[in-house]
C-alpha cells in the first residue's frame, strides 16, 4: 500500500515508517525538519522536506507518492510552549491539518489516522480513562488536537473519509534503529537517562505532594513499537473511529526514575520542582476498545522493558543524532 507519513522525521513517525517498510508497504515522508531529524528517517522511504501549511507542495506530494493511506504525526506538540504560544499550535495542528485534509479528500485517499493525544480529556474524573470520557482540555495543545478530532468527524460524514484517531497517553521507548531525541526534550524518560548518561547533574519532578501513592504524578507509558502496530491494524478497511493507546498501567514519577537506576545501573539524582500548570495527578488509559476491535496486542506493556530499549538507543546515540 501507498502510504503518505507527515512528521515521518521525528520521534514516533521515525519507528511507524521504518515499520510498515518493514511490513512491505511503500512509505512517502513528507516533514519540514523542525523538530525532526532527516538522518531519522529510514533509507528504503522517499522524502519530501515541505511544509503543512504549502498546499501546493501537499497537493503535489499526494499526487506523486500515490498515498492511498495518510498517517498524520506532524504537530507541535509541548505543552507549557502551547500555554506560551497559542497562536503556533492552533495554526500548526489545525490550520495545517486542514490543508492535509482538503488535499487528502481531492486527491481520493481513502483512509487517514491521525496521532491526536490523551490531553484532549484535561484533568479526568474518572481513571483509568475510556474514549467516551469527557473531553475537557487544559492547554491549546490539547485543545488543538480535539479541534482537529472534530474537523475528522465531519470529513467522514461529509466526504466519506475514513479515520482513526489514536489518543496516546505516554510514548517510550526505541527500535533497534530510531529513538528520541527532542530538540527541547520535555519527556520523562530521556530526561532522567541524560543523568545516568552523564550528561545532566539530576533530573527534575516537578510536583511532590500529588494524591498519588508516593506524592508524583502517575502516567501510563506505551512502547513506540506498539504504537506503530496499532497504527498498522488502522489501515486496515473499514477501521474507524477514535482509540486509546495506553497499557492500563501507571507509574509514578519516582517510579520510572528508579527503574531508570535499575537498568541502567547508575545512580540518578533528582531535585524536586514546584507543580507544572495543568499537570493532573494521574492519566492512564482504558485500552480495551483497540484491543477488541483493532487486534492489538502490546509486546511491551513493562516499564523495565520500555525503559530497556531506550537505555540501549541512546547508550548508542548519546548525543542523538547527527544533524
Amino acid at each position: 500500500m501507498n502510504v503518505l507519513v507527515t512528521g515521518g522525521a521525528g520521534y514516533i513517525g521515525s519507528v511507524c515508517v521504518e515499520a510498515l517498510l518493514d511490513a512491505g508497504h511503500r512509505v512517502t515522508v513528507l516533514d519540514n525538519l523542525s523538530e525532526g531529524h532527516r538522518s531519522a528517517v529510514d533509507a528504503r522511504a522517499a522524502f519530501v522536506e515541505g511544509c503543512l501549511s504549502d498546499a501546493a507542495k501537499v497537493r503535489a506530494t499526494l499526487q506523486q507518492s500515490g498515498a492511498e493511506v495518510i498517517l498524520h504525526f506532524a504537530a507541535s506538540a509541548l505543552v507549557g510552549e502551547s500555554m506560551a504560544q497559542p497562536g503556533k499550535y492552533f495554526r500548526n495542528n489545525v490550520a495545517n491539518g486542514l490543508t492535509l485534509l482538503e488535499a487528502a479528500v481531492a486527491a481520493g485517499v481513502r483512509k487517514f489516522v491521525f496521532s491526536s493525544t490523551c490531553a484532549t480529556y484535561g484533568i479526568p474524573d474518572v481513571v483509568p480513562i475510556a474514549e467516551e470520557a469527557p473531553q475537557q482540555p487544559v492547554n491549546p495543545y490539547g485543545e488543538s488536537k480535539l479541534i482537529f478530532e472534530k474537523l475528522l468527524r465531519w470529513f467522514h460524514r461529509i466526504h466519506g473519509l475514513e479515520f482513526v484517531a489514536f489518543r496516546y497517553f505516554n510514548a517510550a521507548g526505541a527500535s533497534e534503529r530510531f529513538g528520541e531525541h527532542h530538540r527541547v526534550e520535555a519527556h520523562l524518560i530521556p530526561n532522567v537517562l541524560k543523568v545516568a548518561l552523564g550528561q545532566t547533574p539530576h533530573c527534575e519532578i516537578f510536583g511532590a505532594d500529588y494524591p498519588t501513592p508516593d506524592g508524583t504524578c502517575v502516567r501510563d507509558y506505551v512502547h513506540i513499537l506498539d504504537l506503530a502496530q496499532a497504527h498498522i491494524l488502522a489501515m486496515q478497511p473499514g477501521k474507524q473511529g477514535f482509540f486509546n493507546l495506553g497499557n492500563g498501567d501507571g507509574y509514578s514519577v519516582r517510579e520510572v526514575i528508579r527503574a531508570c537506576e535499575k537498568i541502567s545501573g547508575q545512580a540518578i539524582k533528582a531535585l524536586e520542582k514546584p507543580h507544572r500548570p495543568g499537570d493532573p495527578p494521574r492519566l492512564v488509559a482504558a485500552a480495551t476498545k483497540a484491543i477488541n476491535e483493532l487486534g492489538w496486542r502490546p509486546k511491551y506493556p513493562k516499564l523495565d522493558d520500555i525503559v530497556a530499549t531506550a537505555w540501549r538507543w541512546h547508550q548508542r546515540h548519546p548525543n542523538g543524532y547527527a544533524d
